[in-house]
This record gives structure tokens, C-alpha cells and sequence, in this order.
């Protein structure tokens, strides 16, 4: 697993130049740009959300867009438009931001229900149709979408349904003491962010793709990943569990973080570090449970200590 180990390790590295602490969700990151998938950071103001998503951009060689989401932003402001142009009398498509290998949607939250479909869409189908004409996006392209959580004014939640287009979803936190210290004097005599280079390509990213399929999952791990999206529809508090599609996002993710670990074959700690990343997001709650924060989180954590893992030795396990 030489190249997802590196490229995780090259990103880590050149990310850590610029933001301060925050390893668990350059981590997580990583493992969606190699899955394919997008990913929503939730967190207050102030953490480094855009820092670490223009670093991580930065340290690929790959192509950047910010949007900001505002209520009066349209679909076709993300997508791109048809105009006629006068010179050569036809109609000619100008790209949106969204045509991008790695875009930015800051604040999704606060555009309409309209907009946010026009964008998940993209996300779904990797494509963007315009009058009839379907223009392909950027190969990767990945969305890292931010939401602030403590306002309710002028924003526009996302339901369930559209946050399972997101493979991951997760929090940079408030940086502790220590951390604050270091950032403090990281940029006490500085107005703007340490620039980084890019140290990796697209090839590296491709490559790491391919290396991800290569990964052994026995079949205790596929019925174990299987047992706890089914375990999920039980759960206290949870309206509707996790989906097939939200299975096999776990699945991906571990094997993600076991080729990160160095492994070439997954384990049940794999499936168990990535669950509440991967599956509290997509879990419906009843609408007592909605008013508790974090009992999405909880009701994952509930799973997983309650379905038994697989008791297999695998530490002497050689590939096939």
C-alpha cells in the first residue's frame, strides 16, 4: 500500500506547514479525495475550515474553486451559462466554478433548497447539464462543503437525503492551548497563511485509487459492515438507519484508512474508527432525539459497541 501511505503522508506533512494541528481531518480528507467521495466539515467560525481546504488544494497539483453560498446565489452562478456571443453569432458556454478538480462550497447552508440541489447534483452525477448539454466536470473532482452550526438565521439546513451525498462528514474542532500557542506565533508577523506547493499530482491520486481495490476484505468484515447498517435501523432514537450506499462508503473508507496504516487487508478497528465519520450523518433521528446534539454520533457509538466484531486472528494474514 506504498502509494496511498504516501500520498497521505506527503499531504500531511506539506498541509502541517500552514495549519496547526488538525491530522485526524487531513486524515479523513485524504481517504475521500482517494474514494472519490465529498465531504462536509461542520464547525464554528474561526477554525481553519478554509485554511486546511485551500492547503489541502494547494498541495495537489490540481485545479481550485471557492464558492461562497449566499441566498441570492443561483444554480447556474456554480454550473456555468449559455450566452450568444456577438462576434461569432452562436451561443457558446461560459464554465461555471464548479468545473474544478477540488471545489470549495463555503457555507453551503445558506443558499436556497434550489441552489443546494444544483450543486448536489453535480456531485452525484460528476456531470453539469446546461439547455440540453451535458458538459463533463474534472477528473477527481471533489466537494468540501463547510456549514457553521450556531446560526439558524438566513440559513437553509440540508436535509438527510442531500447530506448523503457526502462520504464523509466531520469537525475540525477548537484548537486547545497548546495549539492556540503555536498558531499564535506562526502568525504573529504574518497577515496571511505560509504558502505551500503542490506535492503530488493527479497520476499520484490515480494511482492511489487503483491501489485501494487491492485491499483483502474477508467475508466476515463484508457481514460485519453489513450487520452494523442493519444494526443502525434499530438504534434508539434513529427514524431511519444507514442505507446500502452509506455500507458502502464504510467499507471504502476503512479500507482507505487501512492502506494508510500501511495494511494491505482491513480490520474491524478500520470499520470501527471510521463509523461515526462516515454513517451519523445520513441517520435520520426522531424528532426528540433531533433536539439532543450529538445524538446521531451517539447512536452510531451504541452500534458499535453492541455488534460484535469478528474475533478472526489476522495478524499473521498473507496476501493471496
Amino acid at each position: 500500500m506504498e502509494k496511498i501511505k504516501s500520498l497521505y503522508g506527503k499531504l500531511k506533512t506539506n498541509i502541517a506547514r500552514a495549519v496547526v494541528g488538525r491530522e485526524e481531518a487531513v486524515r479523513y480528507l485524504t481517504a475521500a479525495l482517494i474514494c472519490g467521495g465529498h465531504a462536509v466539515i461542520t464547525d464554528v467560525p474561526g477554525t481553519g475550515k478554509t485554511l486546511l481546504t485551500k492547503s489541502l488544494a494547494s498541495s495537489l497539483s490540481l485545479s481550485f474553486s471557492r464558492i461562497q453560498f449566499t441566498p441570492d446565489l443561483m444554480p447556474s452562478d456554480i454550473t456555468g451559462i449559455r450566452y450568444f456571443n456577438m462576434k461569432t453569432q452562436e451561443f457558446e458556454f461560459l464554465p461555471g466554478p464548479v468545473f474544478a478538480n477540488i471545489v470549495m462550497a463555503d457555507e453551503i447552508n445558506r443558499a436556497t433548497p434550489k441552489t443546494q440541489a444544483g450543486m448536489l447534483e453535480c456531485m452525484a452525477e460528476r456531470q453539469v447539464t446546461v439547455d440540453g448539454e451535458r458538459y463533463p466536470l474534472a477528473d477527481p473532482f471533489m466537494v468540501i462543503a463547510t456549514q457553521n452550526p450556531i446560526e439558524s438565521s438566513g440559513v437553509y439546513e440540508l436535509p438527510e437525503a442531500q447530506l448523503d451525498r457526502f462520504l464523509v462528514s466531520l469537525s475540525v474542532g477548537v484548537p486547545d492551548r497548546s495549539e492556540t500557542v503555536m498558531i499564535l506565533k506562526k502568525y504573529d508577523k504574518q497577515s496571511e497563511a505560509p504558502t505551500v506547493g503542490p506535492v503530488a499530482s493527479a497520476d499520484d491520486v490515480s494511482a492511489a485509487r487503483l491501489e485501494l481495490d487491492s485491499v483483502y476484505v474477508a467475508d466476515d468484515l463484508y457481514s460485519y459492515i453489513a450487520e452494523i447498517a442493519a444494526a443502525t435501523h434499530r438504534a434508539e432514537g434513529v427514524e431511519l438507519g444507514a442505507s446500502p450506499r452509506a455500507a458502502q462508503a464504510l467499507l471504502s473508507v476503512s479500507k482507505c484508512l487501512a492502506a494508510m496504516d500501511g495494511r494491505d487487508h482491513l480490520l474491524p478497528d478500520d470499520v470501527k474508527a471510521c463509523a461515526v465519520t462516515v454513517l451519523a450523518h445520513r441517520l435520520v433521528m426522531s424528532a426528540t432525539s433531533s433536539l439532543t446534539r450529538g445524538a446521531a454520533e451517539k447512536a452510531v457509538l451504541s452500534v458499535i459497541n453492541t455488534v460484535p466484531a469478528p474475533t478472526e486472528d489476522r495478524s499473521a494474514y498473507k496476501p493471496r
